[in-house]
């Protein structure tokens, strides 16, 4: 344990503390998130709608820009993986469980049961419950990560900085980030990444009981859950000790191939003509409203208020959270690639999938709707089970579900492990297994926690108090790099003012 920094103990000390009361006192936890939750979402719903759009400026500029010549590594590195191995990692990393989770539940969701915009049930609302699960899932949240990716990526690769967001702000602050300040800096990453990995790993834990009690009439409970998080910790903990390089690589080409033999399997068993025409026609409706979408904050008391603090707040703090975890694994997978190549693929290529998928499922969803079975009456987790009961082949388009669940939830878990190991190690490129071990007890034991405290709920209303604090650290993040990839191109230019 000579490699393990002070991040680490301070890191593990909060987040047991963080256990500790959550198990004594559930009640009282929940009410306190509940009441964080309600008061960032009301006070700083428009902070959280500006850094977003603000991301997405920067990394269209920086495209454009002659710094998007700018290799990330040496002039002689060349990519580490292969262009579909690297999608593969972007697309597990980055989305994982959510796409199942939400895949057939929002659109419907926003369609059917609390459309922002239009009459509930409508044709126009089927259409912009669509589009607005796109603007959720879509360039936003890729921008986000792939800011957080290319400062570390740049810092790391071309400025042999160590792995650390710490280390990404010392063009602005100097050596004080070797001191405390760096450490708080850190520390609030790791935090941050816990919570918002833990979120996502309550998801899969709810969603895989779900399914496994529709199929096989095992009872949703709490029991059953802490069951199923413990032998996927155990998975994704054989996963992590085989390193990067193959465990994390392996699960990732495999996460592909199921999703898209779960994929191909909807769309050629349910209603292909009309998805087709619906992802046509709603993925130009999210590109024509993309911003004024992107400044909405519903200040008017008729404005449905409720909505956008429940759905595209939360989606925005989720995707923050998630920046310092997502943001680093990224960086490490993308060394050798121009600046213009990365933030191009990681911006487009998964918002291009993505508008397929949610076109596919939640389509599908909305055609079983009209069709008279009333979803909207199923939790959040078993919309995609019910909808496949209407379905050709449901039984093993459940299991694909479920398979994917699994293969994702360990590729989640086993990226995070890695991600806070290299946080809690000064920046180690190669963190020792034990800490690995132990930072994957620790993300297990807050998701059970929450599932306990409060369910899905708790697990919402803690990721935008985890969130709220690094975002500010993010824009430093962002100046930092403008100021050194502008330092850089003196540098390539011969310049030396």
């Amino acid at each position: 344990m000579k490699k393990v920094s002070s991040v680490f103990y301070i890191t593990i000390a909060l987040v047991i503390v963080a256990v500790i009361i959550g198990a004594m006192f559930p009640e009282l936890s929940e009410e306190v998130t509940t009441n964080v939750n309600a008061f960032l979402s009301t006070s700083f719903g428009w902070y959280y709608m500006w850094v977003m759009s603000f991301l997405i400026i920067i990394s269209i500029f920086i495209i454009f820009s002659p710094y998007g010549k700018i290799k990330l590594g040496k002039k002689e590195d060349k990519p580490d993986f292969s262009t579909p191995s690297w999608i593969a990692m972007l697309f597990s990393a980055g989305l994982g469980i959510g796409l199942v989770f939400y895949g057939s539940a929002e659109p419907l969701f926003h369609a059917f049961y609390d459309a922002p915009l239009s009459e509930v049930g409508s044709d126009q609302a089927f259409k912009e419950g669509l589009a607005v699960t796109y603007f959720h899932w879509g360039i936003h949240g890729w921008a986000m990560y792939g800011i957080v990716a290319l400062v570390l990526a740049f810092f790391q690769f071309r400025k042999d900085e160590p792995g650390l967001i710490s280390a990404t702000l010392k063009p602005l602050f100097g050596d004080k980030m070797l001191g405390p300040w760096g450490k708080l800096i850190d520390v609030l990453a790791a935090f941050a990444t816990i919570f918002g990995v833990a979120t996502s790993l309550g998801f899969g834990a709810a969603q895989i009981n779900g399914g496994l009690s529709h199929l096989f009439g095992i009872e949703v409970s709490f029991t059953s859950q802490f069951i199923i998080v413990l032998i996927v910790t155990v998975l994704f903990l054989i996963s992590a000790w085989s390193g990067i390089s193959k465990g994390i690589k392996y699960l990732s080409n495999a996460n592909i191939v199921i999703a898209a033999l779960l994929f191909f399997g909807v769309v050629i068993v349910g209603p292909t003509l009309l998805i087709l025409n619906m992802f046509t026609e709603t993925f130009g409706m999210y590109m024509q409203n993309i911003i004024q979408w992107s400044f909405r904050t519903a200040s008017l008391e008729g404005d449905n208020r409720a909505w956008l603090d429940g759905w595209t707040i939360f989606y925005w703090a989720w995707w923050i959270a998630w920046a310092p975890f997502v943001g680093m694994f990224i960086a490490r997978v993308s060394r050798g690639r121009t600046i213009r190549q990365f933030m191009i693929g990681v911006m487009l290529v998964p918002t291009f999938i993505i508008g397929i998928w949610f076109a596919t499922f939640g389509t599908t969803a909305g055609f079983v709707q009209t069709s008279g079975i009333d979803l909207t009456q199923y939790a959040t987790e078993m919309v995609l089970f019910n909808m496949f009961d209407q379905l050709p082949l449901s039984l093993i388009l459940s299991i694909l579900a479920i398979l994917l669940i699994f293969s994702f939830f360990i590729t989640s878990a086993d990226s995070a492990t890695f991600v806070l190991g290299i946080q809690s190690t000064h920046g180690s490129l190669s963190p020792p297994n034990t800490v690995k071990i132990l930072w994957g007890l620790a993300q297990s034991a807050v998701a059970l926690v929450l599932l306990y405290v409060g369910g899905l709920t708790a697990l919402q209303n803690t990721i935008i108090a985890a969130a709220f604090p690094f975002s500010f650290i993010m824009i430093l993040m962002v100046i930092s790099l403008l100021k050194a990839l502008r330092k850089e191109m003196r540098i390539i230019s011969g310049r030396t003012k």
